[in-house]
């Protein structure tokens, strides 16, 4: 593989992040609140896709049932880092993916956990100490559990991959 493919592949998750954060400059009625008009059509399904065509080309997979394979793990990957997200700093901070007050957005655009959602109310309320403290735990329990299922994820994916491809899938941010 040529060295200008690897790049590409390997700048994806970045991309992926700058796009789906310029359109969480959208609101539901996608009307423009900032940023260039052309943005509006952005569709993360196709970008997800283009992702998947250059990592299938980056892994070298001419065999359309292996491919299979690595793209249900790399899938489960991806869906794991979304959702951890939603636990990711910069939840209520302005221009940090969630306006203040809340808002019903996550960071980056996704849904929020609804135990972030529920710390950052109770922060917001200034809620008793205990009532942090409470919120806290479940909070840090929740993303503990969605670490847990990103590094299985991460784990099954890792199986199905040769060195090459670990070490693709490792330089891009998708195994550790």
């Amino acid at each position: 593989m040529k060295a200008k493919q690897v790049l590409r592949v390997l700048a994806a998750p970045l991309v992926l992040g700058g796009l789906l954060a310029a359109t969480t400059r959208f609101n539901a009625n996608a009307q423009p609140q900032g940023g260039p008009q052309g943005r509006r059509n952005f569709d993360p399904a196709q970008f997800q896709q283009m992702m998947m065509d250059r990592l299938r080309e980056a892994f070298e997979v001419k065999n359309d049932d292996e491919w299979k394979i690595i793209q249900e793990r790399l899938q489960k990957v991806m869906d794991a880092r979304m959702a951890g997200m939603a636990f990711s700093g910069g939840m209520g901070m302005p221009g940090m993916g969630r306006p203040p007050g809340g808002g019903g957005r996550g960071f980056m655009g996704g849904a929020p956990s609804p135990e972030a959602d529920a710390l950052q109310q109770a922060v917001e309320a200034k809620a008793s100490a205990q009532d942090l403290k409470d919120k806290l735990a479940k909070f840090r329990e929740a993303r503990k559990a969605n670490e847990a299922k990103l590094e299985a994820a991460q784990e099954e994916l890792r199986q199905v991959l040769s060195v090459k491809q670990e070490a693709i899938a490792a330089l891009s941010g998708l195994v550790k």
